[in-house]
């Protein structure tokens, strides 16, 4: 994993690619959240980033950029190991701060909203600046 850059984690991919990604987000996204909550300081971006992927009126190349960065989020075994205190996310914050950067007027207020809604649901804080 040392030897792949940023760049191409973040690159959407073919079709089945994406369809994969897909899965694999959706599978383990809000379990990986929970163990994150604490380490990923703008969780509210995240989660809103989440919901901007799976939004059929996002664009195909933000949609892919989104779930390649994600679904890196959810790989349990990546660059630093998650499970390791305080720097198991740090590579993971890495990629998902390239990715919101790159699209992050894509995400909409409402895509905020949704996230504030499901991060109250599941009883996590918001901690990002969000859109608030």
């Amino acid at each position: 994993m040392d030897d792949v850059k940023i760049g191409e984690i973040l690159e959407p991919g073919d079709e089945d690619t994406r369809q994969g990604r897909e899965r694999r987000v959706q599978d383990k996204f809000w379990s990986t959240v929970r163990k994150a909550a604490r380490q990923v300081p703008f969780m509210e971006d995240l989660v809103a980033a989440y919901y901007c992927a799976f939004d059929l009126n996002t664009p195909h190349r933000v949609r892919g950029i989104l779930l390649a960065a994600l679904a890196y989020f959810v790989l349990p075994i990546d660059g630093i190991p998650d499970f390791l205190a305080f720097v198991g996310f740090s590579d993971d914050v890495a990629v998902l701060a390239a990715a919101l950067a790159a699209i992050r007027a894509h995400i909409t207020p409402a895509h905020y909203e949704a996230a504030r809604t499901a991060l109250r649901e599941a009883d996590l804080e918001p901690n990002g600046r969000g859109n608030s």
